[in-house]
């Protein structure tokens, strides 16, 4: 078993921050018209609703005991437990990402490891499995995608962790070590990084016609004819845009005035 966790290839912060409110479903459906079918990652959900998170991912990849591997004694050696040494790697804003194969017995992570998690910048985490402790964890300013809770700690039970910052396969889906994690209350996206400069641009658009959309429709318009928005309302669209800008520029100065 690998006791040396990798560091990851992080995105530019720039990106991370500019997908920050676009939320997960805005995310998923661009993704699906870049290529990536299904970027939803099945099975964990939302503890800590009306949290939203966007960061890079850690990864720790969870198999089946197998004793020769991972015998009664290794969880003494603090420095070969991996759900420990991944931690050591956060910086703020990062996301641990693990696949735990689904499993509903074994706690991944406890009070503790959260505790000293969310005091290094960490923003969430996100596990096909879950934690324990959770009447603490809760209270910790902390995001959490899990499938569920549980009192056991994780070499009680059938999994070890056997790999970290490697690919992993969370929820039915690939997520690479540094992926850009967004989470919400509708769950978890992976972004590659290589595809998250474009789908920024037009996860950005999206945005800003859809939120011209919501108050037309709020008003009473056709839902043919503003979701989504149609050739013959663009150009109603486009004023209002410049309408916005021209608001927010005055804003600004009149601040300045100040």
């Amino acid at each position: 078993m690998m006791t040396v966790v990798p560091d990851i290839d992080r995105p530019a912060s720039e990106l991370v921050e500019g997908l920050q409110g676009i939320g997960s479903a805005t995310c998923a459906g661009e993704l699906s018209r870049l290529g990536i079918r299904d970027p939803f990652l099945k099975g964990p959900r939302a503890w800590t609703q009306g949290r939203s998170i966007v960061g890079p991912a850690l990864t720790l990849q969870f198999m089946p005991k197998r004793e020769d591997l991972y015998g009664v004694g290794e969880y003494q050696d603090r420095e070969k437990q991996l759900h420990r040494l991944v931690l050591y790697k956060t910086q703020p804003g990062d996301i641990v990402v693990v696949d735990a194969r689904g499993d509903m017995a074994s706690g991944v992570f406890g009070e503790m490891m959260l505790t000293y998690f969310m005091g290094k910048g960490g923003a969430g985490v996100v596990i096909d499995g879950c934690i324990r402790d959770y009447p603490h964890a809760k209270g910790l300013d902390l995001g959490l995608w899990i499938r569920g809770v549980t009192p056991n700690y994780h070499t009680q039970t059938n999994i070890i962790p056997f790999a970290a910052n490697v690919p992993v396969a969370c929820g039915g889906v690939l997520v690479m070590p540094g992926d850009i994690i967004v989470a919400d209350d509708d769950g978890v996206v992976s972004v590659p990084i290589s595809l998250a400069p474009e789908l920024l641009g037009k996860a950005g658009a999206h945005a800003e016609w859809e939120e011209f959309t919501r108050m037309r429709l709020a008003q009473g318009a056709e839902l043919r004819d503003y979701y989504p928005l149609s050739d013959a309302k663009r150009p109603e669209y486009e004023a209002w845009k410049r309408d916005q800008e021209s608001q927010a520029a005055n804003g600004s100065s009149r601040e300045e005035l100040r």
